[in-house]
């Protein structure tokens, strides 16, 4: 009888062994899925600031006066550039300023691209035209990367708050990870007279 408690007992702490192993191996898996996608909106980002020079370039050499547009954007796309969010010590704080920063940058490129509408033959080029298009574009992805970071991080967030996985969370250090949120204003629309 004794060694059958024993045997009981024994069989519980593996089962419970196993499931701690599988419940911290599937959250570090959520975890790296929502990093991976902080990363992906990261190189989004990048994409549309690489994007910017040759824009800016064309536009310019239509729109010689336009200096103080070109400056907005180049300093805009400096600040944004200069932000750079860590999946390890991520807060709805640096999130904020991270979005800031690319707001300021979607403004000046809002500004940019109003510029254009005063030079037709800027608007027929077909370098401005392929510009503009990768611009578009890379706005859709980046909303995309946003969205799917936004599911990923969910899905992680979900994982390490439910029983009993929120045990297997506290003593690891699983902890909730920021989302991206609309920025403040966003429901307007922004003002692109210039």
């Amino acid at each position: 009888m004794k060694n059958k408690g024993l045997w009981i007992a024994l069989g519980v702490i593996v089962v419970i062994i196993l499931w701690g192993v599988s419940a911290y191996n599937g959250m570090v898996s959520k975890q790296e899925t929502a990093t991976t996608a902080l990363a992906n909106v990261q190189a989004t980002y990048q994409r549309r600031a690489d994007l910017l020079p040759n824009l800016t370039k064309v536009v310019k050499a239509y729109a010689k006066h336009e200096n103080e547009t070109f400056k907005e954007v180049a300093e805009a796309r400096s600040k944004a550039s200069q932000i750079k969010l860590d999946a390890g010590d991520l807060t709805p704080e640096k999130i904020r300023q991270f979005q800031e920063a690319q707001g300021e940058l979607s403004a000046a490129l809002g500004k940019l691209m109003a510029v254009s509408e005063n030079y037709p033959q800027l608007k027929a080029s077909e370098n401005f035209q392929d510009l503009q298009t990768q611009l578009e574009g890379t706005e859709n992805r980046i909303n995309e990367a946003r969205q799917q970071y936004n599911e990923a991080v969910q899905d992680y967030d979900v994982t390490i708050r439910r029983m009993p996985n929120v045990l297997v969370a506290g003593m690891f250090g699983f902890d909730k990870m920021a989302k991206f949120e609309a920025a403040s204003g966003a429901e307007k629309a922004p003002d692109l007279d210039i």
